[in-house]
């Protein structure tokens, strides 16, 4: 009876594809999958240099694709695989920050010269200091299915960011989500908390993703749709009840929170940042973010523009117990991978700031705050890796006291990259806030911009803390070394100084590409 039925209805077509305009996203996924078939058939010894080759020709390869579709590109956008995918403007811009904190995170990720024989363990099983351990950092082996999960990650962050309805946007985040879960539990260092920060991670991310999907549930038995423009059409005009769909979006935006680690909703962020191995922490503290407000903007902006005097006051609470908790319990650690991961929470309210905005100057401003974020924060974590003891890296402060006075040079970079997450004129975090800030001035948000800064001010005193203590604080004699980079983590941390640098003193470029339009709105 199917078939006959099939056959009554006649041949059915498929969904015409734009390959162009989708293409960065098909090889990058495509390469993740080339690279489970190196770990499958080619020899051990062989398989690092495969594996980094082939993933940043991957990331190199899919950036080519993205510079050579832009100018081409629709002035509005297109959508393709049936509707699912929007390739606009923010998401061509969005694309570009992944793809190139993408190639930093990979040379931090590939680096085996800070930690002989690479952050990553082969063998969960093997635990440190034991003949395995030893016999593996001998050899130089490393854990190199790390960089086929770095590609699937990073795939579905572009497709997260570009979903034209929730059903895509779901799948996405698992995409992106599972490699994160298993890439945080891969460190040879501290098995344990590595391992812990794992679980906590995917624990938590677990409920996330079934409140966003709950969320999803009930915008579907409101809309009768998944896809924004058809959600933004119900909330136009229509005499349902609002309670289906306030309270989808409210789940929907749970998920949404805790995946761009925005209090009260960063629980997992502490612990897992300093679980992880640290170029982990920075692929995930960077482009994580970017995905999760590049998919928050969208939803936002496109779903839900016309009801955003009903959803803007909670918004503005979350963004006031995001800067508090980041602020606040900043100043309390004596960790600072936990103190940067705190600190990624103040600045996911600054960033909340920006997208309640829903205007042009809040979007492209939002756009290059993400930018500039994720170079500065990436950097940050590539020196961090630097300063070593005998049990790994030595991350508690007083470990960096009189630091400057033991590599002045490292000293002088960490400084400012600190000075840039504090928002120090130069930089391209105060250039981030001021755009930021304007828009929500302008769209009269004053009363939560005056907060914003009197939280940025606070936050600044611990970032300052670290730079007295490394300048004016006397070295302890058995204090930890600063290891010397190697090729790959040198060109990590000047790409991420260069980066913030260039945007602080010459911001125009990147401004005018990230305000070069708006969403896509079309079914």
């Amino acid at each position: 009876m199917l078939n006959l039925h099939l056959a009554q209805q006649g041949p059915v077509e498929a969904p015409a594809i734009d390959y162009p305009a989708i293409m960065p996203l098909v090889i990058v996924l495509g390469v993740a999958c080339a690279g489970v078939l190196i770990e499958a058939f080619l020899p051990k010894h062989r398989r690092w240099t495969a594996q980094v080759a082939l993933s940043l020709l991957a990331v190199a390869g899919a950036g080519v694709a993205l510079a050579l579709y832009i100018p081409d590109a629709p002035e509005h956008g297109t959508t393709t695989l049936s509707g699912t995918l929007a390739v606009d403007s923010p998401a061509l811009f969005l694309w570009g920050t992944l793809l190139a904190l993408s190639v930093a995170a990979l040379l931090l990720i590939a680096d085996r010269t800070v930690e002989r024989g690479g952050a990553f363990v082969a063998e969960a099983g093997i635990s440190p200091g034991t003949f395995q351990d030893k016999e593996q950092a001998r050899t130089e082996s490393m854990s190199t299915e790390v960089f086929p999960l770095t590609l699937f990650a990073l795939g579905g962050m572009m497709a997260f960011t570009a979903a034209n309805d929730l059903l895509t946007m779901f799948v996405a985040l698992e995409v992106l989500s599972l490699p994160l879960y298993l890439m945080c539990g891969l460190a040879r260092r501290r098995r344990l908390l590595s391992q812990e920060a794992a679980v906590k991670y995917f624990l938590l991310g677990a409920f996330a993703s079934a409140i966003f999907l709950y969320g999803l549930a009930l915008l579907y038995g409101y809309a009768g749709s998944v896809r924004l423009s058809d959600i933004a059409n119900a909330t136009a005009g229509t005499d349902r009840s609002d309670t289906l769909l306030f309270a989808g979006l409210g789940l929907l935006m749970v998920g949404l929170l805790f995946k761009a680690s925005v209090g009260p909703f960063h629980a997992w962020t502490p612990d897992v940042y300093q679980g992880a191995p640290t170029p982990v922490t920075a692929f995930m503290a960077a482009c994580t973010k970017v995905a999760a407000f590049g998919g928050m903007l969208r939803v936002l902006t496109v779903a839900f523009e016309s009801t955003h005097w009903e959803w803007r006051g909670v918004l503005w609470g979350v963004a006031i117990v995001s800067m508090l908790i980041g602020a606040v319990l900043g100043l309390t650690q004596t960790d600072v991978k936990r103190m940067i991961a705190y600190s990624s929470v103040a600045h996911a309210g600054f960033l909340l700031i920006g997208t309640m905005a829903l205007t042009d100057a809040g979007l492209s401003g939002t756009l290059f705050y993400l930018l500039a974020y994720g170079f500065t924060t990436l950097a940050a974590f590539g020196v961090i890796s630097l300063v070593r003891d005998g049990s790994g890296e030595a991350t508690h402060l007083s470990a960096w006291a009189g630091l400057a006075k033991r590599s002045p040079v490292l000293a002088a970079v960490f400084t400012f990259l600190l000075f840039a997450l504090a928002g120090i004129p130069l930089t391209s975090g105060f250039v981030g806030k001021f755009v930021v800030f304007s828009a929500a001035l302008s769209d009269g948000m004053a009363p939560l911009v005056v907060i914003g800064l009197v939280f940025s001010a606070v936050a600044a005193f611990f970032y300052l803390r670290v730079v007295v203590l490394m300048y004016f604080s006397k070295p302890a004699d058995d204090g930890p070394t600063v290891s010397v980079p190697g090729t790959f983590t040198t060109a990590a941390i000047t790409l991420g100084v260069v980066v913030t640098l260039l945007l602080g003193v010459a911001p125009t470029f990147a401004l005018d590409w990230a305000g070069a339009g708006g969403f896509s709105i079309t079914s």
